[in-house]
């Protein structure tokens, strides 16, 4: 992750001088944890894998943040606080924090077509970006938790929506870091190793919002206003926090039991993430 954050903007350099453009990069700026690509040069670390991917990486967050920006619009979450500032429609307006999501989105899979890689190895990481980003993914996640709004939904559900909505995205940097190392009989594995540390993040989002104000987590929190089932409104605090914990455990070892496979680093971030206050 050295110079991640640099690499993050400077990406952008090519294009166009606009609007749009300043909108992206005040997206992207923001203080954000940088799960997604951490997990995916940790994995690639972890089979001792030195290809540079650091285009898809910041294709992965951009990815990431352009569902943000749409998240926080007024017809989703209208939210007004994200990593501790304001949302991009607020900073911008609403018409410039659609472009500018549309924008990340579109130039993530322009990154991605620019990596050095074999073209064998791109086709299959471009279609897992699509699968994992799209109507099969984190939009369908998005969609159900939409619909979920003003009811009463079981912890069934909740789970459907943490698995597209948030586990996607997660889920997405490992398995490409098995296609990335040759490693693509592990793509299975590693597939349901992220939906379920997208679980684990979720329910601790959840945890973190009845436990922290929006000031210390440096984010609105609008799920009580748009009348949002959450992990611990569904299992209460307790067992939202037991799960979360057996999950991260759960999570280390099966990392730790992988044949070839190194997990230092992939336990160190799970680790942070336990301990995480935002």
């Amino acid at each position: 992750m050295n110079n991640f954050e640099e690499k993050l903007i400077s990406k952008l350099d090519y294009l166009k001088d606009s609007t749009v453009k300043d909108a992206m990069i005040y997206a992207l700026s923001g203080k954000g944890k940088r799960v997604r690509p951490r997990l995916l040069y940790d994995a690639l670390k972890g089979f001792n894998c030195d290809f540079n991917v650091d285009n898809i990486a910041v294709a992965i967050e951009m990815i990431h943040t352009y569902s943000l920006v749409h998240d926080d619009l007024p017809a989703m979450d209208d939210d007004i606080l994200r990593r501790g500032r304001n949302t991009c429609h607020i900073q911008f307006d609403e018409a410039i924090a659609i472009l500018a999501g549309d924008a990340l989105l579109t130039e993530a899979f322009n990154l991605v077509s620019r990596a050095n890689l074999k073209s064998e190895k791109l086709v299959k990481i471009v279609r897992l970006m699509a699968d994992f980003s799209g109507a099969n993914g984190m939009i369908y996640g998005q969609e159900i938790d939409i619909k979920s709004e003003g009811k009463d939904s079981d912890f069934e559900t909740l789970k459907t929506i943490h698995k597209y909505k948030t586990g996607a995205l997660i889920s997405l940097p490992l398995q490409i870091a098995c296609v990335v190392s040759k490693n693509d009989e592990l793509i299975p594995k590693f597939k349901q190793i992220g939906y379920k540390l997208g679980l684990a993040f979720q329910i601790q989002d959840d945890i973190l919002d009845v436990t922290f104000t929006s000031e210390e987590l440096g984010k609105s929190n609008s799920d009580l206003e748009n009348q949002k089932a959450t992990s611990v409104s569904v299992l209460g605090l307790e067992k939202a926090t037991k799960l979360m914990e057996d999950l991260y455990s759960d999570i280390k070892s099966e990392l730790e039991n992988i044949d070839g496979f190194n997990p230092d680093l992939l336990l160190k971030l799970i680790d942070e993430l336990t301990e995480r206050r935002k």
